[in-house]
């Protein structure tokens, strides 16, 4: 098993030091879903929601909470991204709203932290801005599909 980074010798925590490690591009894409009730989903599709354009609201949250993901996870390096999209997807089958965040940076570290960050933001956002009608949806599936850059280079998550 692999030796945990956050931690040193002695098993206090501590920021990774990248000091030495090679600048270079680096790209994560990450992804969730949160599922609503069918009254949830027809507002959400309308923006007929009382707090207005849900989904630009949240593309907004979703971009800024990339920006301040080292202020909310401690051992988080600060960095400079270079890029941040959100997409977002409807399935009227099962009510459901699937967000993709793809965030860059040219440095010593992944961006995989702030993909997941601004997915699970973005999700909350959402709920936060159809809450009136629908206290019950559900937040799932939150997950890393793929990342970029580094020693490590590519690493994709395996389709289930």
């Amino acid at each position: 098993m692999s030796q945990l980074t956050h931690f040193d010798e002695s098993g206090q925590a501590h920021m990774v030091d990248v000091a030495n490690k090679q600048s270079t591009h680096r790209r994560a894409i990450a992804t969730g879903t949160i599922y609503m009730s069918a009254n949830a989903f027809q507002l959400l599709g309308h923006n007929a929601s009382n707090k207005g354009d849900v989904l630009g609201v949240a593309r907004i949250s979703a971009i800024q909470a990339a920006k301040q993901t080292a202020n909310l996870i401690p051992l988080c390096h600060p960095l400079p991204l270079t890029h941040v999209s959100v997409e977002f997807y409807t399935d009227e089958q099962q009510n459901a709203l699937q967000i993709e965040v793809t965030t860059e940076t040219f440095g010593r570290t992944g961006v995989e932290i702030e993909a997941l960050t601004a997915v699970n933001i973005g999700l909350l956002t959402v709920y936060d801005m159809l809450k009136a009608v629908d206290k019950g949806m559900r937040i799932e599936h939150i997950y890393l599909l793929k990342k970029q850059g580094g020693k490590s280079g590519t690493w994709e998550a395996t389709k289930t």
